[in-house]
């Protein structure tokens, strides 16, 4: 299939969405003062699990909501350029990142590939809440947050919608 062919959903999508747009004014501020760390999982919408808009917050997603060193470096410009006060990490129930196992992974990708993904750092999760607070102390901890900025672990059940805040603490 042609890559064109291949996503002429979302080109079309994307045309639409033009047509439409409303947004141009938008400040790269986000409003709310708040980044949310999240997983890259299709059943999390973020602005709406939160009642913001877009515009409001900045939206990090990756596999498992983790707290990499991509992330530190995204949150860093955040707080420090673009006057972010607020850190939100939500993890989520029925997470792939905790289901998936790393032998089977590896497996895959060299079945897929032939070549061995042993050198790439997975993130996945063990323990749901050992690493949500693996991920808020990595936030805490970090010399290049300004003391005081407020952070927020929290898991969001995938099945209620409902958001439970598990940890509430700021950047000693």
């Amino acid at each position: 299939m042609a890559a064109v062919g291949a996503f002429k959903d979302i080109i079309e999508g994307s045309e639409a969405y033009a047509e439409a747009f409303s947004h141009g004014d938008l400040s790269a501020l986000p409003a709310a003062r708040l980044v949310i760390v999240t997983c890259m999982d299709t059943r999390i919408d973020p602005l709406a699990i939160f009642g913001l808009e877009i515009g409001q917050a900045h939206v990090l997603r990756n596999a498992g909501a983790r707290v990499t060193p991509d992330v530190i470096r995204s949150l860093i410009k955040s707080i420090n350029q673009l006057e972010v006060e607020r850190i939100v990490v939500m993890h989520h129930t029925d997470c792939g990142a905790a289901k998936i196992r790393i032998g089977g992974l590896r497996d895959a990708v060299t079945a897929a590939t032939g070549n061995d993904p042993s050198n790439v750092e997975f993130h996945l999760i063990g323990d749901p809440e050992v690493a949500l607070a693996t991920d808020i102390d990595a936030i805490r901890s970090c010399p290049y947050f300004p003391v005081g900025t407020a952070v927020a672990g929290m898991s969001y059940d995938v099945r209620t919608g409902v958001v439970t805040t598990l940890h509430d603490t700021h950047v000693a």
